[in-house]
């Protein structure tokens, strides 16, 4: 079935947040929230959720580079648990290393000024966690 589906890269201070296009193959506009409380950050994402309403929320899961999970991992797993609830929309984790990488380099190709950069790097990190899972959901879909 066809569904969109919102990717978010949960930050400290900042929080990107970007949705797929109905026919869930592109990641597209995405979002950055700047907002450290927690509990707000949980409001804005509910409101982003009512507004887009994604079928499936996915959330990046910053495991260290040998595939355990710290701290920072715990907490998302938490929150993505809190997003679920808050939305009532299916929420899953995903392995986002290398993202914020790979999305640094993006910005930094596109010459981007690195006050503006850093602003732009968690939105375009969402789009990033949110095309990697896409691009795997479209092609195991069938075997889900």
């Amino acid at each position: 079935e066809r569904m969109k589906i919102m990717g978010i890269d949960l930050g400290q201070a900042r929080t990107g947040v970007c949705v797929s296009d109905l026919s869930g193959f592109l990641a597209g506009r995405s979002i950055t929230i700047a907002q450290h409380n927690r509990d707000k950050l949980l409001e804005e994402i509910c409101r982003e959720a009512a507004a887009e309403k994604p079928g499936r929320i996915v959330v990046g899961l910053p495991l260290n580079m040998n595939g355990t999970e710290g701290p920072k991992a715990l907490e998302c797993r938490e929150y993505a648990a809190r997003i679920a609830q808050a939305t009532g929309v299916e929420t899953l984790l995903w392995d986002e290393r290398g993202t914020s990488v790979t999305a640094n380099r993006i910005l930094s190709d596109a010459g981007k000024k690195r006050g503006k950069q850093r602003a732009r790097v968690d939105a375009v990190a969402a789009q990033i966690i949110l095309q990697s899972y896409l691009d795997y959901y479209n092609l195991h879909k069938d075997k889900e």
